[in-house]
């Protein structure tokens, strides 16, 4: 054999070996989803509780074998302006082959053209806006719209709890707006007298004017449209005054942090959620066992819904492929996602939301939530 064909030998068999350790090289890198959400500012708690989902959801993912998952978290503080620029960050990365978030609708609304135009899939886990999914075909979420939380919540206050003439304070945002437009018609449809509404910037912490106006409206019961730190501020306020009003409040309530902020006051505090760790439906409590076994307490729907995400990218990569089009593809055929809010999940392609309403009636009870008895409370 000639000096040059061994030296071609040589050199092919090194190529050979080069283009193999690439493709195992590419094959052992990490699937990257970005996460944009607040994990600084008024809404932080939230973006904490996400991080505990994914990261349960990391470990199951990953000892099942296969090409690692990993998620890039950038904080947003829920800012719109700053999901944006997250926006712009993530889809110029091609590593990053799914986004979930941001936290409030009206930042991942605001981010949601630029995931669009950028063909990289937005998957919403809190964005119950109606419009939210109406962005684009980008544009998808896990949570169910407000379309379906209010009117259940109008009949929870109305039916459930006995009450007929109800005031609302809602956050003064597009989210909280949407919020109080469907309650109110849905309550009034229901034959409630909605005898004031009273809108508030989020952070605001004096709200006694307000609830002397709603006090003098005559209401019997109070809902609140608004995350945890302002919802705790107003029940504290409420019981300062002496109000004795039934309090009820959004779905974005439900959080550990609340009856922490608002301590005492928050007992007999009404509200509904997606997911309850005391239901006894076998996905629920296999998410709950695992959950305590990492984290020595008791899941919310917050923790749920973000392990529930990270869950559902990964069974449609496995299924689908390990790219932005093939996920784009695959979240609107792939059937019965295994899910630990609804059980089994499949995604509706026209409403780009999960077709499975589904809703646990709460109340704060010996400081902590509980699930609500049926009970009527005792009239004013």
């Amino acid at each position: 054999m000639s000096f040059s064909r061994r030296s071609f030998l040589a050199a092919s068999l090194a190529a050979g070996c080069t283009a193999l350790t690439a493709v195992r090289s590419r094959a052992e890198e990490p699937i990257l989803v970005g996460v944009s959400g607040p994990l600084t500012g008024p809404n932080a708690q939230y973006g904490a509780q996400w991080k505990a989902g994914f990261d349960l959801a990391l470990d199951q993912i990953n000892a099942a074998g296969g090409r690692p998952f990993q998620y890039v978290f950038e904080d947003s503080q829920s800012d719109p302006r700053q999901s944006v620029t997250i926006a712009q960050k993530f889809v110029n990365d091609p590593r990053i082959l799914a986004e979930l978030g941001d936290f409030s609708s009206p930042a991942s609304m605001a981010a949601s053209p630029i995931y669009n135009r950028g063909k990289l899939l937005q998957l919403g886990i809190t964005n119950s806006h109606p419009d939210y999914t109406k962005s684009g075909d980008y544009t998808w979420s896990n949570c169910l719209s407000q379309d379906d939380e209010q009117p259940s919540l109008a009949n929870f206050v109305i039916e459930g709890l006995g009450r007929k003439k109800v005031a609302v304070l809602h956050l003064n945002t597009d989210w909280g707006v949407a919020c109080r437009d469907r309650f109110v018609e849905s309550a009034k449809a229901a034959g409630a007298t909605i005898v004031a509404t009273e809108g508030f910037q989020s952070g605001e912490r004096d709200f006694r004017s307000t609830l002397v106006r709603i006090r003098d409206a005559g209401p019997d019961a109070i809902v609140i449209e608004a995350y945890y730190a302002d919802a705790a501020v107003i029940v504290r306020q409420v019981h300062e005054l002496g109000l004795k009003q039934v309090i009820a409040g959004v779905v974005s309530i439900y959080s550990p942090k609340f009856i922490e902020l608002a301590g005492d006051d928050a007992e007999g505090t009404y509200t509904q959620g997606y997911f309850f760790p005391g239901e006894q439906r076998s996905e629920v409590q296999a998410f709950v066992t695992a959950f305590r076994a990492k984290y020595g307490q008791d899941p919310d729907w917050f923790n749920a819904t973000a392990y529930d995400g990270l869950i559902f990218i990964s069974r449609i990569v496995n299924q689908f492929g390990a790219s932005r089009e093939a996920i784009h593809e695959g979240i609107a055929k792939i059937k019965d996602l295994p899910s630990a809010v609804f059980g089994k999940a499949t995604f509706d392609p026209t409403s780009r939301r999960v077709s499975a309403p589904h809703f646990v009636r709460l109340v704060v009870k010996d400081g902590k939530f509980a699930a609500w008895d049926g009970q009527k409370p005792k009239a004013i």
